[in-house]
């Protein structure tokens, strides 16, 4: 094990058990959420996660070390704290050296996952291409980990903010695979299509495990993206949230919000215009995604135990 990694007591034997894993980050806690939404949220996922017979291993920085899963009160901690870094690819290093309390991303949970050798992720939505990226070049770091780091992560498409189509397009020049779970359309975070279609439709978590362990096989380098869409009973009106999030975006330009604080002060101003509508089925879908993603990491266990 890396000597960056603190395993928490239930990681530690569900290691020594060979029982499922799934990792889960934690800027949803930290930047993505209010307290106590932030923290009921990620005690009501670990416990869909448990339920469905795999092991949550929530992702965080403290002290010095990369905690993979952890305690009620770390839990805690991170969702009471004012001061955490949000950490990606670039950031984790120096984050670690300074013993900076640290919520990671999609990028710096999959790069711990795969120092853990935890090859499935539950996360809401993913980063991607930002809109005006031909000018400002804001692309997020996790697509470029989700073509070198393989862990496949279970989401609900990438956030409505980006640009989607330039989003796939990327993905696609860098060979990871975009998989519809039960659906031939790419989700869009708080709609249920995007208007782009997903690479491969797959509709069982056996399914899903069987193309992650064939490309485990080949030796891929990347991972994989598994479009989970929010449930429909959930799902946002796309006319209302679209004219939401333009507006939104209108507000971050002229205030002058860039780099890492947009997408932060996007989504808590989504929440404001929406009345908390957007809170609400943001939940909706991380917990959706924690359900499928614990089927899939029971299917993927599963799957590679039997050709070993």
């Amino acid at each position: 094990m890396h000597p960056a990694l603190q395993l928490s007591p239930e990681i530690t034997a569900a290691m020594a058990q060979g029982s499922p894993i799934v990792a889960l980050e934690s800027t949803i806690i930290a930047h993505g959420m209010p307290y106590p939404q932030n923290v009921e949220t990620a005690r009501e996922v670990e416990a869909l996660i448990r339920r469905e017979g795999a092991v949550p291993a929530t992702i965080a920085v403290f002290a010095g070390r990369i905690h993979v899963g952890l305690t009620g009160d770390e839990l805690e901690q991170l969702g009471h704290a004012k001061q955490v870094a949000k950490v990606s690819r670039r950031d984790l290093p120096q984050v670690l050296a300074t013993g900076a309390i640290g919520a990671t991303t999609v990028a710096a949970t999959m790069i711990a996952a795969h120092l853990a050798g935890i090859q499935v992720f539950v996360t809401g939505g993913i980063g991607g291409v930002h809109r005006g990226a031909e000018t400002s070049f804001d692309i997020s770091a996790d697509l470029l980990e989700l073509a070198q780091t393989p862990v496949a992560v279970v989401c609900a498409g990438a956030k409505a903010i980006l640009d989607l189509g330039l989003t796939l397009e990327f993905l696609e020049t860098h060979g990871v695979p975009v998989i519809g779970y039960q659906t031939d359309r790419f989700p869009a975070f708080f709609t249920r299509d995007s208007g782009f279609p997903v690479d491969f439709r797959i509709d069982t978590p056996e399914g899903v495990a069987k193309l992650l362990a064939v490309q485990r096989s080949l030796g891929y380098a990347g991972g994989a993206v598994v479009a989970n869409p929010i449930p429909e009973a959930d799902a946002m009106a796309k006319d209302a949230i679209d004219a939401i999030i333009e507006r939104a975006l209108g507000e971050a330009t002229q205030q002058g919000v860039t780099g890492k604080r947009v997408t932060p002060f996007l989504l808590e101003r989504i929440q404001q215009l929406t009345g908390g509508r957007s809170l609400v089925a943001n939940i909706a879908l991380v917990k959706h995604n924690a359900v499928v993603g614990a089927q899939v990491a029971a299917a993927l266990h599963a799957q590679l135990r039997s050709t070993k």
